[in-house]
């Protein structure tokens, strides 16, 4: 198979990032025919997401992080001074820097590959990808690239991220907290908490992006536990929220660039989960995860991947 190799990118931002949406799902789906498995349906929502993110939205210091990922050191402890945070990818911490705290941690996938395609990480890093010893897990955890805190269970990380969020404020730091959800985090009851004590303490230093693929490991998710209307049940929790197209780079953008007004806010992004790989939808309703279910299939998406690997611009 043809591997996907970076490519220089264009100066524009949005044609940037547009580029870095497609080679998400592409490499995404590199991994998936080497591997007979992934989250596929993930990258296809989201890709414009983490682009938009990593070439727009977050304020970010350039990484310092080795290009290929350290071994797992250890769980962080007083006595392991070894310990590193995966938030190393995203640069430094300043006063002014943005903090990234990624949530879903199924999307690991998604977010090494965004890492490489911004060059914050090496492409050899995903040959550790699920593997023993290697901090490039499959279900993201704080060690991991990118990761800032432990996602665990659904839903645990906006409320480490309020944490912080207060914490930036008392030390008069003017950074940002950006967080990204995937929409299946809201059927725990401690997101709903976080989110009170978001607007009860008036964050509105913190932004927080969802990923609305309406997608779950057991089908689609309004049927197996409906979250909508959900922009009325934030706007009622006292949040700032906008419902925009997750594939229009404008429309995710646009928020992060608004003045805050006491509130935080919240960007439900309504994504398809298909985008940019259309033969994925003969596996609805369930899209969370792709594994092949025999040859053929694999040869099918083998095909479009040589597809949409020959129109991708050529490296220089």
């Amino acid at each position: 198979m043809a591997k996907l190799i970076p490519t220089e990118l264009p100066s524009n931002w949005k044609d940037n990032a547009t580029q870095i949406a497609n080679r998400i799902r592409l490499r995404v789906l590199e991994h998936v025919l080497t591997n007979n498995g992934g989250y596929m349906s993930q990258a296809c929502s989201s890709g414009e997401l983490f682009a938009a993110l990593y070439t727009r939205i977050l304020n970010l210091a350039p990484s310092q992080a080795p290009m290929v990922p350290a071994p797992f050191k250890g769980v962080p402890a007083n006595d392991n001074p070894a310990y590193t945070t995966g938030g190393i990818y995203n640069g430094p911490q300043t006063a002014e820097t943005d903090r990234f705290i990624f949530s879903p941690a199924h999307y690991a996938l998604v977010l090494y590959t965004t890492l490489i395609e911004v060059g914050r990480m090496s492409p050899e890093g995903l040959k550790q990808f699920n593997q023993d010893g290697s901090s490039v897990e499959m279900i993201g955890a704080e060690h991991s690239p990118g990761c800032e805190v432990t996602n665990g269970s659904l839903g645990q990380s906006i409320s480490q991220a309020v944490g912080i969020a207060l914490g930036r404020r008392l030390k008069g730091e003017t950074g940002r907290v950006i967080v990204m959800m995937s929409d299946g985090e809201f059927n725990e009851g401690q997101t709903w908490e976080a989110i009170a004590s978001m607007s009860h303490y008036k964050l509105d230093h913190m932004l927080v992006y969802v990923d609305v693929n309406g997608q779950c490991v057991d089908g689609k998710l309004n049927e197996t536990m409906n979250i909508e209307p959900l922009q009325s049940r934030l706007e009622a929790f006292g949040a700032r929220v906008f419902s925009v197209n997750a594939h229009d780079l404008n429309a995710l953008v646009e928020p992060s660039e608004l003045t805050p007004d006491g509130r935080p806010t919240f960007v439900l992004s309504y994504s398809n989960p298909t985008q940019g790989l259309p033969l994925l939808q003969k596996r609805a309703p369930k899209l969370h995860y792709l594994r092949f279910k025999d040859e053929a299939e694999r040869e099918s998406y083998r095909a479009v991947y040589q597809s949409m690997l020959a129109e991708m611009p050529a490296a220089s």
